[in-house]
C-alpha cells in the first residue's frame, strides 16, 4: 500500500516533512496548499505534487493522510475537518494552546475514530531511542532520574514569540513529552523557575528566555529539564537517564564526527545549527512509523492524548512560575 499525502503548509517544518513523506517507498506526495502561493509552488516544483487549496484537498479521494503545519491556531480545526472526512491526520505540535480546545477536538477524533498522530519528532530520534531501549532491556534497572538540557542557538523573532503560546508551551513542551517518554510513568508535580536572561525584547513580550523545570512522579522518580533560548556553541541537545543499576545518556550531534588532538590540545567541529539538521532522521522515522500505523491499523503513538498530556505540564509549570510554587497536576 502507498500511502498518498496532502501537506497543508509550506513553511519550515512544511518543508522538512514533504522531504519526509516524499523520500519513503511507501508514500506519495500528491498536493500541497498554503496561503502563500510562492511557497506551495516551491514545493510543487521541488518534488513533483500538485498545488490544491485546503478545501480541495480535503474532498480529494486521491488523498490518504494530511500533514498539517500550518499555524497552532488552525490546527485544531484542520483536525476536526480531516478526521471527518476519513483521512489520516499527522499534526504538528501543539493541537492548540488551550487545554479545553485540544479536549473538544480529541473527543470529534474519538468521534470519529480517526487516526491522528502529535508531531513529537524526537521520540524517534535514534539517539534518543536507543535511550528507550536500554531502559527497556533493564541494561540501567528501574528509572530514577531524567535530566534533558535543551538549549536553541538563538532566539526567534519577538513576533514569534508573541504569538508562540510561551516558552513553556513552544519549546519546553518537546522536553515534557520527552521526559514522560522516558519516565515511563506519568508526572504529578511541576516546579518551574524562568528568567529573562538573553534578550529584554522577550520579556517586554511576556515571555521568558531562560527556564528550568522538576517534575516528578508519583512513585518518586524525577525529571529535570534545562532550557535556554542561547548557546552560542550550537544547538544544545542532551539527555541522561540515571537507573538503579546504571545510566544512560545521549551526547550532542555534529554534522561530523571527528576529533583533533595536536599541541593546541583536543577539537571538535562545531553542532548542528538548529532542528532542521539534528533531527533529519527523526522526522523520517516519525513519517514511517505514521504511515506503517496506517498500513497495520495498529495504535498511533505519539497520540492526541499524548499532546494534551504535554501541554497540560506547560500550563503547570506557567502556573508554578506565576505562583512561585509546585503544582499538581492530575
Amino acid at each position: 500500500m502507498t500511502v498518498r499525502f496532502g501537506l497543508l503548509g509550506a513553511g519550515r517544518i512544511g518543508k522538512v516533512h514533504a522531504k519526509a513523506v516524499s523520500a519513503n517507498a511507501d508514500a506519495v506526495l500528491v498536493a500541497v496548499a498554503d496561503a502563500f502561493p510562492e511557497a506551495a509552488n516551491a514545493i510543487a516544483k521541488t518534488y513533483g505534487c500538485a498545488v490544491r487549496t485546503i478545501e480541495e484537498i480535503e474532498t480529494s479521494k486521491d488523498i490518504d493522510a494530511v500533514v498539517i503545519c500550518t499555524p497552532t491556531d488552525t490546527h485544531a480545526d484542520l483536525i476536526e475537518r480531516f478526521a471527518r472526512a476519513g483521512k489520516a491526520i499527522f499534526c504538528e505540535k501543539p493541537i492548540d494552546l488551550d487545554v479545553d480546545r485540544v479536549r473538544a477536538c480529541m473527543k470529534v477524533v474519538a468521534e470519529t475514530k480517526g487516526k491522528l498522530m502529535v508531531g513529537f519528532n524526537r521520540r524517534f530520534d535514534p539517539h534518543f531511542m536507543a535511550v528507550r531501549k536500554a531502559i527497556d532491556d533493564g541494561k540501567i534497572g528501574d528509572v530514577e532520574m531524567v535530566t534533558i538540557t535543551s538549549r536553541d542557538p538563538g532566539a526567534p523573532p519577538v513576533d514569534y514569540i508573541k504569538r508562540s503560546g510561551g516558552i513553556f508551551r513552544d519549546m519546553t513542551i518537546h522536553d515534557f513529552d520527552m521526559a514522560r517518554f522516558l519516565l515511563g510513568e506519568e508526572v504529578v508535580s511541576v516546579f518551574a523557575t524562568a528568567a529573562v536572561l538573553v534578550d529584554p525584547e522577550i520579556g517586554k513580550a511576556g515571555d521568558y528566555d531562560s527556564v528550568s523545570v522538576i517534575l516528578q512522579t508519583k512513585t518518586g522518580k524525577q525529571a529535570i529539564i534545562s532550557n535556554s533560548r542561547r548557546a552560542t556553541y550550537g544547538y544544545d541537545q542532551r539527555i541522561e537517564v540515571h537507573g538503579s543499576k546504571g545510566v544512560v545518556s545521549a551526547e550532542n550531534q555534529r554534522p561530523v564526527s571527528i576529533e583533533i588532538a595536536n599541541g593546541d590540545g583536543y577539537t571538535r567541529p562545531p553542532l548542528h545549527d538548529f532542528f532542521m539538521t539534528r533531527y533529519t532522521e527523526a522526522y523520517a522515522n516519525e513519517i514511517a512509523s505514521f504511515i506503517s500505523a496506517i498500513e497495520k491499523g495498529t495504535a498511533i503513538t505519539p497520540s492526541g492524548a499524548d499532546g494534551l498530556a504535554a501541554l497540560t505540564l506547560a500550563d503547570a509549570a506557567v502556573t508554578s512560575v506565576q505562583e512561585k510554587k509546585l503544582i499538581a497536576v492530575g
